[in-house]
């Protein structure tokens, strides 16, 4: 019975210390998130004088990012990279 115990206080203090493999998961999805919006705001919002601003598509995108709602984010990211013809860039490491 205490060995038990023992090894249910062990995993549940090893749980604490350690991300689990969905925490892992999601932050890898907000930073592939991060990293498609910062390239799709900078290569498709006109910021100088008479420009139209911001895309609000990828706008819209970031707030489904920051909403935690990476796949949503990442999937409309990359499509309109991809409808501009331009490079999706390789997942962060």
């Amino acid at each position: 019975m205490r060995r038990t115990v023992g090894l249910c206080l062990l995993a549940a203090g090893m749980a604490c210390i350690l991300p689990s493999t969905g925490e892992a998961q999601q932050e890898a999805l907000a930073a592939r998130c991060d990293q498609l919006f910062r390239v799709a705001d900078r290569a498709l919002s006109r910021r100088s004088e008479g420009g139209g601003g911001a895309n609000m598509r990828v706008q819209g995108a970031g707030v489904d990012c920051r909403r935690g709602r990476y796949e949503r984010g990442i999937a409309t990211l990359e499509g309109i990279l991809r409808d501009q013809r331009l490079t999706i860039p390789p997942p962060p490491d």
